[in-house]
């Protein structure tokens, strides 16, 4: 069995890591949520993606989410676990995670053998991660895996989003990029979110944006457009090519045809859930 080059597997993640992301911008995860009593939508958030890690508070969220400001964290943590407990947390993401895929999907894929066929490659792939220094992967891999495909195939592509995810942070604190820095440099790659986005979500000022524009701009990653600069592209290269060679090993395990596979198949079912309407129109980066 040959052994996938690094960018395929980053490419493999890039398949996969949207289709996981749909359940945090669907109705159905709001619906569910606030029926436990979770109203706000950075409650639900919080919540929804950190219940794997218990009843946690502001610090370790900040800690293993990074991008937020810690601030935006303890309006709502650890109070919402008063409202619901993580396992019900839990239960009501796998029901909208269930609603969510059957909306955008549509029957005759969930019940596929593609799909099928993706959900026990990725299964095979996110056994391989490793838990030390990685406690959003650790928390998940912990939980059982669902028994539908469907909803198989999503836990593992958040097994495989966390894995590289904590790993990225790795690679953000050997850049010495603070949250708001490395969310201003990555926008200015133009794969970001748009500022706006990232502004009315992570909680930080319009102020705090700027002068992380400004420190990127003194080490000479920033220009005055907000471009990154040749040593700024070069920094956020390393930063995925270091992020690669920590995410290494579940595409080793599955092996470069494993890979090459479930890339397509993850590809397929990502442009179905797009084209279906699983992102707002506006949410890629931008300097607006």
């Amino acid at each position: 069995m040959s052994s996938p080059t690094s960018r395929a597997g980053r490419r493999c993640h890039n398949a996969l890591n949207p289709l996981h992301s749909t359940v945090y911008f669907s109705p159905d995860f709001t619906r569910e949520l606030a029926q436990l009593g979770i109203e706000d939508a950075s409650a639900a958030y919080f919540a929804g993606r950190g219940a794997a890690m218990g009843a946690v508070g502001p610090g370790v969220v900040a800690a293993a989410f990074y991008n937020f400001n810690h601030e935006l964290i303890a309006r709502h943590l650890p109070a919402v676990w008063d409202t619901a407990s993580p396992g019900a947390v839990l239960e009501a993401r796998l029901r909208a995670v269930d609603s969510t895929l059957r909306r955008l999907l549509g029957d005759d894929v969930i019940a596929s053998k593609e799909l099928a066929e993706a959900a026990e490659l990725a299964l095979r792939a996110a056994e391989a991660g490793t838990r030390h220094a990685r406690p959003l992967y650790a928390a998940h891999a912990d939980l059982p895996v669902p028994e539908e495909p469907h909803l198989a195939y999503w836990h593992a592509a958040t097994l495989l989003r966390e894995h590289r995810g904590d790993a990225h942070l790795v690679a953000l604190l050997s850049a010495e990029l603070d949250p708001v820095e490395a969310l201003v440099s990555h926008t200015a790659t133009g794969k970001g979110m748009a500022p706006r986005w990232i502004l009315a979500t992570r909680g930080w000022r319009r102020a705090d944006w700027e002068a992380a524009e400004g420190r990127l701009r003194e080490r000479g990653l920033l220009d005055g457009e907000g471009e990154l600069t040749e040593a700024g592209a070069g920094l956020r290269a390393e930063l995925e090519e270091h992020t690669d060679r920590l995410d290494r090993a579940p595409y080793e395990h599955l092996g470069a045809e494993g890979v090459e596979r479930l890339t397509e198949l993850g590809r397929g079912f990502l442009m179905a859930a797009v084209s279906a309407g699983a992102f707002p129109a506006d949410i890629g980066g931008g300097k607006g």
